[in-house]
């Protein structure tokens, strides 16, 4: 286990500044006698099926919040978010003819890094809120503090959303007949009638199967994985363990958990201590990324080739995209080192309202997705996912949609702490004009 700590000798960036590191090592020493959240058998069931979107024999759907909060984790909002990405990937299953894998950005994305150590407001300077895992977001300088005690906060927490998503997604929730339903309720809305031919073939192919005496059965529960940002390495290396049946490490606080465009520097902590857990993992990457950058990262994350084990997550902004990606999947496909792709058309595509609220535009967020398409169909390569910030209720975040969504109508239900989200009616248009994207490549 000693390698393990290796980062801790290296620049940690984004990291909070605990006021006691004292009572950070006693939370850690906590943690690290708990129950592990994922099983290191689960990882590896996700590092076969991202192999397989690699090749081109599945597809990644992951979503859910920019930064969760404890006081959200309830059984309503878990559900609808869940409910959403079932909804989702029906839709995609039926339109790529791929199994999805479906994935959460849920139960541990409590972090966020931000570009600044401190806020100020009207003269008044505190430290910047990072997530409720490390201070809260009140704009007081009690609350502002960061508290280890947090770290234990989480567990907790992410271990109540498991629980619920395991019974979601294996007591009958998930069926297939079920999840069809509700698209059928999505599709009543006469907004949405340039969907209705999809959801009228699918609605064949159900009946077709129920027909032929399908096994509706074993379409009645759903692999259904967990993922977040790997920010905080004081949470993440208590929640490390051995695995009994090979005695190599993996971080048990989720199942897939991924290196975030501020913290990819390929001598620093992150990449260190993420090289030497056994979890699939990804790297976001935005417009700066060269692609002997990729290509180090590889060397450094995946220097076996082995397949699943690395994903790219692209996050270049619509306008950037066609420019900037073709040369990065030419040379690191070229390199021979299996590689998932997966787009992220969220995080470059972020601008401030004309009535100040940071939002992103769904036209941009699907030219973006467009854009990812067209560079791999062109260079004979493999579109293996997408990464949305999404919840499942009707908050309004996201400028456009077929609701039609302007900067008046953010203020009806802005929610979000952070980063801005698609709704659950825009989440399914998503779906649904990706499903063209899909049958196009």
């Amino acid at each position: 286990m000693a390698g393990l700590d290796h980062w801790r000798t290296l620049t940690v960036a984004q990291q909070p500044t605990w006021p006691d590191p004292d009572h950070v090592r006693r939370v850690g020493e906590r943690l690290a006698a708990l129950p592990p959240l994922v099983f290191a058998g689960e990882a590896d069931v996700l590092k076969s099926r991202l192999a397989a979107a690699g090749r081109g024999e599945a597809f990644l759907l992951q979503g859910g919040d920019c930064a969760e909060t404890f006081a959200e984790a309830t059984a309503d909002n878990i559900r609808n978010k869940i409910k959403t990405i079932l909804q989702m990937a029906v839709v995609l299953t039926y339109g790529a003819s791929l199994p999805v894998i479906k994935m959460g950005r849920m139960a541990g994305q409590y972090a966020k890094p931000r570009s600044a150590d401190s806020e100020t407001r009207d003269g008044v300077t505190l430290p910047a809120f990072r997530g409720d895992i490390v201070n809260a977001h009140e704009f007081t300088p009690e609350a502002r503090v960061p508290n280890p005690e947090r770290l234990q906060q989480a567990y907790h927490t992410s271990a109540a959303t498991l629980n619920l998503l395991r019974a979601f997604t294996t007591g009958g929730f998930a069926d297939l007949r079920r999840v069809h339903e509700w698209n059928r309720g999505f599709m009543a809305n006469p907004a949405y009638s340039r969907y209705e031919e999809t959801a009228a073939e699918i609605d064949r192919a159900i009946r077709f199967m129920a027909a032929c005496g399908a096994d509706f059965d074993a379409l009645r529960t759903v692999e259904f994985f967990s993922s977040h940002e790997a920010l905080l390495l004081d949470y993440e290396r208590p929640l490390t363990r051995i695995d009994s049946r090979t005695g190599l490490p993996y971080d048990c606080s989720a199942h897939f958990l991924w290196i975030g465009e501020r913290t990819r520097q390929v001598d620093g902590a992150h990449v260190d201590f993420l090289s030497r857990v056994r979890n699939p993992v990804g790297v976001k990457l935005g417009p700066t990324t060269s692609a002997d950058d990729a290509l180090t990262l590889i060397d450094k994350l995946n220097p076996a080739g082995e397949p699943g084990r690395l994903t790219f997550i692209t996050r270049m902004g619509a306008g950037t995209v066609r420019d900037a990606l073709p040369a990065l999947v030419e040379k690191v496909t070229a390199a021979g080192s299996p590689v998932t792709w997966v787009c992220d058309p969220m995080h470059g595509n972020t601008i401030t309202s004309a009535s100040g609220y940071k939002t992103r535009r769904l036209t941009d967020v699907l030219d973006e997705v467009r854009g990812f398409f067209e560079v791999h169909r062109a260079l004979g390569t493999v579109p293996g996912g997408l990464h949305v910030e999404l919840t499942g209720d009707d908050v309004t975040e996201v400028l456009g949609g077929s609701e039609e969504i302007d900067d008046a109508g953010l203020a009806l239900r802005y929610e979000t702490l952070v980063d801005p989200r698609l709704n659950h009616q825009q989440s399914l248009e998503m779906a649904f004009q990706v499903v063209q994207l899909m049958r196009g490549a």
